[in-house]
């Protein structure tokens, strides 16, 4: 497509094909910034192109930002939990913020997020740094003598994250100070939490110039697992409460533009706790699943509210109404092999004759012997489905669970 001089020009910090396809069909000039591995596929594509190392950190590091800098670069952009400090330090340079840097320290480690929300007044769970496992046993007994639990009660579970990876990596649950001495040297420090009980989903904020362009409901039916947008009318009622909670995180973590995805809790009471907030698009594909639903491209409106010299005419055209200008639902699964050996990739019956069914992108078996998962592991595809019915969609994923895609 033709690019506009007079718009951003925007650098994308990793690679990803469906992020590359959006902004060589959109109008703004742009530069991706990846591991070396991408460089041949880039040039023999016409894709413009910046190697990077985004592991090396040292005293070249304030060399990409001045290099985009030099190029006449208005902004980056991270599409991966692992750039979004390097987003944060090239925008500081570029935008002469150096505020941006610290903001985005604040996205990478959830113990300094928790605490910024706290300041900020938003509820969340108790939670504390562990830096060995004595740390997590310490933790889950006080927790558990919080709640007047008694010799022999079941304990009440916690929650161990990984300080700075993105959505389930690195995430367990433990119970039991058995379950702790599982947990390897190599996960400290980490970030433990109290259990909440309730309905957890996640939220998709378009931002510029602090205010909400767009704002999506992503429904979980189980974490890890599988989700659809938009969420179910029973979840879509409390929206005017989440536009409240996006709007105090917006106030609490300085947001002037850009693109955030927190989770959240609501309890049985009605009562809304924040879990973590990302400032990079989510996984488990749900700006495809946006796409498929509403029409627009997600990652073209990152676009529009990272650059500087997006106009308000330009956000009205872009943008639907939420909910109601959506189509239909689109969900999608991500499939973990149920076997400790399996040899075929199999897609059931019931899956592929499913009305909703859309298509997958499972791919036949590297291996025989399935890795066990200590904690919630990485799916090994996603198998996609677009339906009216919210309900039916929450039933057809939950039924996926129970099926073998891989035999």
């Amino acid at each position: 497509m033709e690019k506009d001089p007079n718009k951003g020009y925007v650098a994308i910090l990793g690679w990803t094909l469906n992020a590359i396809d959006a902004l060589d069909r959109f109008d703004r000039r742009y530069v991706v910034v990846a591991p070396e591995w991408a460089e041949d596929y880039a040039r023999q594509n016409d894709i413009p192109f910046v190697p990077w190392n985004f592991e090396r950190l040292n005293d070249r590091s304030m060399e990409i930002a001045q290099t985009l800098k030099e190029m006449g670069v208005d902004v980056a952009i991270p599409l991966f939990e692992e750039t979004v400090e390097w987003a944060g330090a090239i925008n500081a340079v570029l935008q002469g913020n150096p505020r941006l840097h610290g903001q985005a320290m604040l996205f990478r480690d959830k113990a300094l997020m928790k605490r910024r929300a706290q300041l900020g007044g938003i509820r969340v769970g108790i939670f504390e740094e562990a830096h060995d496992r004595d740390d997590v046993v310490r933790f889950l007994k006080r927790v558990n003598q919080t709640l007047l639990k008694l010799d022999g009660d079941p304990n009440d579970p916690i929650h161990l994250k990984a300080f700075d990876k993105a959505g389930c990596l690195g995430h367990r649950v433990v119970r039991t100070v058995e379950d702790v001495a599982g947990i390897n040297d190599d996960e400290f420090p980490a970030l433990l939490e109290s259990h909440l009980d309730g309905w957890e989903f996640a939220v998709e904020a378009w931002v510029q110039d602090r205010k909400i362009r767009f704002l999506n409901i992503s429904e979980y039916v189980k974490l890890g697992y599988s989700v659809f947008v938009p969420a179910s009318p029973e979840l879509e009622k409390w929206r005017p409460r989440i536009t409240e909670e996006i709007e105090k995180l917006i106030e609490t973590f300085d947001i002037d533009f850009g693109f955030i995805h927190p989770e959240y809790f609501v309890t049985s009471d009605g009562k809304m706790y924040f879990g973590e907030v990302a400032y990079r698009p989510p996984g488990f594909k749900v700006f495809e699943l946006l796409e498929r639903s509403y029409g627009f491209n997600a990652y073209q409106a990152l676009v529009l509210m990272f650059d500087p010299k997006t106009t308000e005419e330009e956000i009205e055209a872009f943008f639907p109404q939420p909910v109601v200008d959506a189509k239909g639902h689109a969900g999608c699964f991500g499939v973990y092999p149920r076997r400790r050996v399996v040899s075929d990739l199999e897609i059931p019956e019931e899956t592929e004759n499913h009305e909703y069914f859309d298509f997958h992108e499972l791919v036949a078996p590297r291996e025989n012997k399935v890795t066990k998962r200590s904690a919630f592991g990485t799916h090994w595809g996603l198998v996609y489905f677009f339906g009216e019915d919210p309900t039916e969609m929450r039933e057809l994923l939950t039924k996926q669970e129970e099926l073998d895609f891989y035999v």
